[in-house]
């Protein structure tokens, strides 16, 4: 049995992992090159970020654009 979108993002982007903003489609979103700490994964498969600049914005994986970092 495979995983579901929502399993699948929730084992790749865990809690605290870092991740770099390249490109937001929110003309009021996060400035590229923020980074940030993942906060959780919801049902709808958004990422829920504790961005460094204190923003705490969604990402969404097929519209936004970033980076987890090492």
């Amino acid at each position: 049995m495979g995983y579901t979108r929502v399993e699948a993002l929730r084992r790749t982007y865990k809690p605290g992992d870092r991740i770099e903003l390249i490109h937001m489609e929110d003309m009021r979103g996060v400035p590229p090159g923020t980074q940030g700490s993942v906060d959780y994964v919801d049902d709808a498969g958004n990422i829920h970020m504790l961005w460094d600049n204190g923003s705490t914005l969604s990402l969404i994986e097929e519209v936004d654009k970033f980076k987890r970092l090492k």
